[in-house]
C-alpha cells in the first residue's frame, strides 16, 4: 500500500515530543545499541524513535537531493517559436482603424440590450463552457500529481499477520519451526532523486497544460460570444425578411385583384390572372421557409443558452429591426493577435508542454538514483526457540525493531534502442506542435484579413442593393399604373413585382451579413473572452456538487489567473 504526500515535504514534517523516558531510551540506542534499552520499553517510543529517524534521515536526503539536482534539467529549455506576422493588414480603408481598442465587451457597439443580456446568460449557463472550465480543474489536479512526483514517491504503513505452516521436506527445514505466527508492522519508503530534472520536466509540462486549458477555455468563450451575436442577428435577419415576404404578398394579392376585375370586364385575358396568382403563390411559398429558418435558429439559440429548444419571445421580446453595425471598426495591428487570440495561447502552451516531454525522455537514458529504507517491528507466536519464543506481545519491544536503508542505482543499459527512439518521437511531436503554432498565427490573420474584407465589402453591396430596391419599388407603382390604364400588358406588372420581391430579400441578407461580418472581425481578433477575468471558471452550484463526491481541498477555490500581457512595441 502506498500512501502518496503529493506537494508535503519531508523536511517540514512536524514530530510531537515525547516523554523524556523515551528520549533517554532511544538516546541509549543510538549510542549504545538496542541491548541497553529497558526490556519493557513502550511501543510509542520504539515507534517515535522509527518515524524521527526516518523522517531525519530523510530531511539530510531531501538537503542533499536538492543541492545534487536543483541545476541539472536535461532537454530543452523552451523559446516561444517564430511566427511571421504582416506589420499592417491589406485594407486600407478609412473605416479600418489600426489603433489599439478594447474589445472586451465588442458586442455592445450594437446597442441592443437584448443581445447583451443573451451573452450573459450564455456565458452563466452554456454547457460546452462549463466543459472547458472542469478540464480546468482536471489540469490543476494533474499539475499535483506531478509535483507530487519530486517527493518520496513509495511511502506505505503496513501491517501483516500470517500463519506459516513449513514442509518437514523443505530444504533447510530440519531445525526451523515447523508451525508459526509472524505479526509485522512497519514503514516503507522509497525516493528517486530527480537528479535529471525528470519530474521537474513534467511539473514544466503540467504546468504548460494548465494553462493551456485556461486558453482553450477562453476559446471557448470567445466563439460563444460571436455564435450567440450571430445566431441573433439570423434570427432577427429572418424576421425581417418573413416580414418583407408578407408584405408583397399583400402588394401582389392587391395586383391579383386588379388583373381579376379587369379579367371579369372583358379587358384582358385570363393569362393575366393565372400569372398573378402564380407570382402571388411563389412569393407565398418562402413564408414555411422563414418561419422554420426562425424556429430553428432559435433552438440554436436556446442551446447556446444551456436551455432546452423552446420559443424565446420572452428572452427576444418579439421581432425587431436587424441590429444596426457602426461603420468603423477598430482592429490594432497584427502582432496583436499573438497575445489576444486564446487559440494562438494555446498552441504555443500546447509546444512548451509537449517541450518538457523531451526532457523526461532524456532522463531515461541515465541512471536512476533511489533511496530506499524500511522500519519496523516483527515478532512471531509459537515459533520455538528458534524464534526466542516470541508471542505477540513482544511485537512492541525494542528488540522486535528492525530496519533497512541504502541507495540504489537503475539504469537500463540493453534497451535496443528504445529510449532514444522514445526521445525522438517526443521531439517529433514538439516539431509538430511548433508548425502548428506557425499555422495557427497564419489562419488568425486569414480570418481577419476575410472577415475585414466581408465587413467592407457588405456595406457596399447593402448601398447598391438599397438603391435597387428604391427603383424596384417605383417600377412596380409605374407599371401597375400603366396596367390600369391599359397602356402595357401584365408582363411588365409581373417582371416588377417578381424583381422587387428577389432585391428586397437580398438587401435584408446584405443588411443582416453586415453585422455577421462584423462579429466574425470582433471573433477573429480574439475578444470577447475578458469578461471572465475575476470570476470563477465553473459556478458554485457545481462546486457544491463536486465537494459532496470528493475532498477537492483549496482545488476549487479561484486562483487569480494572470491575463496574457498586452502588445507593446520594440521601439
Amino acid at each position: 500500500m502506498v500512501t502518496h504526500l503529493g506537494t508535503v515535504n519531508l523536511m517540514q514534517i512536524n514530530i510531537n515530543p515525547v516523554p523524556r523516558t523515551y528520549v533517554r531510551g532511544i538516546e541509549a540506542f543510538l549510542l549504545q545499541g538496542s541491548q541497553n534499552i529497558h526490556p519493557r520499553a513502550h511501543a510509542r517510543g520504539v515507534l517515535w524513535y522509527g518515524v524521527n529517524a526516518m523522517a531525519r534521515i530523510f530531511s539530510v536526503l531531501s538537503v542533499l537531493a536538492l543541492l545534487l539536482s536543483g541545476c541539472i534539467k536535461v532537454g530543452p529549455d523552451f523559446v516561444k517559436p517564430p511566427a511571421q506576422v504582416e506589420e499592417k493588414w491589406i485594407e486600407k480603408d478609412p473605416k479600418i482603424k489600426s489603433e489599439p481598442a478594447d474589445h472586451s465587451s465588442w458586442w455592445t457597439v450594437f446597442n441592443d440590450p437584448v443581445l447583451n443580456s443573451l451573452v450573459e446568460t450564455a456565458y452563466k449557463q452554456n454547457l460546452p463552457l462549463r466543459i472547458a472550465g472542469l478540464r480546468i480543474l482536471e489540469a490543476r489536479a494533474q499539475l499535483g500529481i506531478a509535483v507530487g512526483r519530486i517527493y518520496p514517491q513509495l511511502q506505505q504503513a503496513s501491517g501483516d499477520i500470517s500463519g506459516d505452516q513449513i514442509s518437514d521436506n523443505a530444504p533447510n527445514a530440519a531445525a526451523a519451526n515447523k508451525f508459526f505466527y509472524d505479526f509485522q508492522a512497519g514503514f516503507d519508503a522509497a525516493w528517486e532523486l530527480d537528479f535529471w530534472g525528470r519530474f521537474r520536466r513534467g511539473v514544466e509540462s503540467a504546468d504548460a497544460n494548465l494553462s493551456a486549458s485556461i486558453a482553450d477555455y477562453d476559446d471557448v468563450l470567445v466563439s460563444l460570444v460571436s455564435d450567440v451575436a450571430a445566431t441573433y442577428v439570423q434570427i432577427r435577419t429572418f424576421e425581417e425578411r418573413l416580414k418583407v415576404a408578407l408584405e408583397n404578398v399583400r402588394v401582389q394579392g392587391d395586383s391579383l385583384r386588379i388583373a381579376e376585375v379587369r379579367f371579369s370586364g372583358g379587358a384582358v385575358t385570363e393569362l393575366d390572372v393565372t400569372q398573378a396568382k402564380a407570382l402571388l403563390r411563389d412569393t407565398q411559398s418562402t413564408i414555411p421557409v422563414l418561419q422554420s429558418g426562425i424556429r430553428q435558429a432559435q433552438n440554436a439559440l436556446s442551446i447556446l443558452l444551456g436551455i432546452p429548444p423552446r420559443d424565446l419571445q420572452d428572452l427576444l421580446g418579439g421581432p425587431k429591426t436587424i441590429p444596426t453595425a457602426p461603420t468603423e471598426v477598430t482592429v490594432g495591428i497584427p502582432a496583436e493577435l499573438l497575445r489576444r487570440r486564446p487559440d494562438i495561447r494555446r498552441a504555443e502552451l500546447q509546444a512548451a508542454a509537449q517541450s518538457a516531454q523531451i526532457g523526461v525522455a532524456k532522463a531515461d537514458l541515465f541512471p536512476a538514483i533511489s533511496i530506499s529504507g524500511s522500519f519496523g517491528l516483527e515478532s512471531s507466536a509459537k515459533g520455538g526457540r528458534q524464534s526466542n519464543r516470541a508471542n505477540f506481545s513482544d511485537l512492541f519491544e525494542s528488540n522486535s525493531f528492525t530496519y533497512f536503508f541504502g541507495p540504489s542505482v537503475q539504469w537500463p543499459i540493453l534497451n535496443y534502442g528504445r529510449i532514444r527512439d522514445n526521445v525522438r518521437v517526443q521531439d517529433v511531436r514538439f516539431q509538430e506542435l511548433v508548425v502548428n503554432y506557425q499555422n495557427t498565427v497564419l489562419r488568425a490573420a486569414q480570418e481577419v484579413e476575410d472577415a475585414i474584407v466581408a465587413f467592407l465589402r457588405t456595406q457596399e453591396q447593402a448601398k447598391f442593393l438599397s438603391e435597387s430596391v428604391e427603383s424596384a419599388k417605383r417600377s412596380v407603382e409605374l407599371s401597375l399604373i400603366q396596367y390600369r390604364e391599359g397602356a402595357t400588358d401584365y408582363q411588365r406588372v409581373l417582371d416588377s413585382q417578381g424583381f422587387l420581391v428577389q432585391q428586397q430579400d437580398r438587401l435584408t441578407l446584405s443588411l443582416g451579413d453586415v453585422p455577421t461580418s462584423l462579429i466574425a472581425v470582433y471573433k477573429a481578433l480574439g475578444g470577447g473572452w475578458q469578461i471572465r477575468e475575476g470570476k470563477d471558471f465553473i459556478p458554485e452550484e457545481i462546486k457544491t456538487e463536486m465537494n459532496s463526491r470528493t475532498d477537492w481541498g483549496n482545488l476549487l477555490q479561484l486562483e487569480e489567473v494572470k491575463s496574457p500581457p498586452k502588445w507593446e512595441p520594440d521601439f
